[in-house]
C-alpha cells in the first residue's frame, strides 16, 4: 500500500502491516511491488489491483510456491 504526502512515499507491506522506512523519498529497505490489470474472462475483468510486500513477506510467500522464483544477477543496480 503506498501513500503520497508532500513529496515524500510511505509504504507499508500489505501482508503484515509493516512501514518501511523511507528517507528523502528514497526506500531503505528491500521490497516487492505487484501489480496487474485484471481483463476478459477473469471474475475480475475491469480491474487494477497492486500491492507492496516487505522482503520477509516475500520471502514466506515464494517459499511456499510450488514452482520456484527464476533469480537472476543483476549487475547494474539502481
Amino acid at each position: 500500500m503506498r501513500e503520497c504526502k508532500e513529496k515524500h512515499e510511505k509504504i507499508i507491506c500489505n501482508r503484515c502491516g509493516k512501514e518501511l522506512e523511507v528517507k528523502n523519498g528514497i526506500v531503505m529497505e528491500g521490497y516487492f511491488h505487484g501489480e496487474t490489470c485484471w481483463g476478459y474472462f477473469s471474475r475480475k475483468d475491469g480491474e487494477k489491483h497492486s500491492f507492496d510486500l516487505c522482503e520477509d513477506c516475500y520471502d514466506e510467500l515464494t517459499e511456499s510456491f510450488a514452482v520456484d522464483v527464476t533469480v537472476e544477477d543483476e549487475t547494474e543496480l539502481l
